[in-house]
């Protein structure tokens, strides 16, 4: 069975990219956005997905139901730059079946 989902993530140029995000993989938004290339090289995902760094920091536009924050990512998101109040770390969305739809913007390099 197809366990991909459809999500639309616009990049920092304001390009909006509508990709197919796998479920069954335990990727999670940053994995997705490096894998199709949706920004450069060494711009996100510098810790490894860690929490430990803002670099896959997004805005939620779409009003789907996310997890919780944990600790590691609001502190994070306490110090990073550009935060709004739908702001997310990438690495912290896991791609599930329910996120069909999700649309994100990336937030401008810090």
């Amino acid at each position: 069975m197809n366990q991909d989902i459809t999500i639309k993530i616009t990049d920092r140029d304001g390009v909006t990219h509508e990709v197919q995000a796998p479920t069954d993989m335990a990727m999670n938004l940053m994995e997705v956005v490096r894998s199709y290339e949706l920004a450069p090289e060494g711009t996100i995902g510098i810790c490894g997905g860690m929490a430990m760094c803002a670099s896959c920091q997004c805005y939620v536009k779409s009003d789907h139901e996310l997890p919780e924050k944990g600790d590691d990512e609001e502190a994070m998101l306490a110090e990073a730059f550009y935060v709004e109040d739908n702001s997310r770390l990438g690495c912290q969305i896991q791609m599930t079946p329910d996120l069909e739809g999700l649309e994100v913007e990336l937030a401008p390099e810090s």
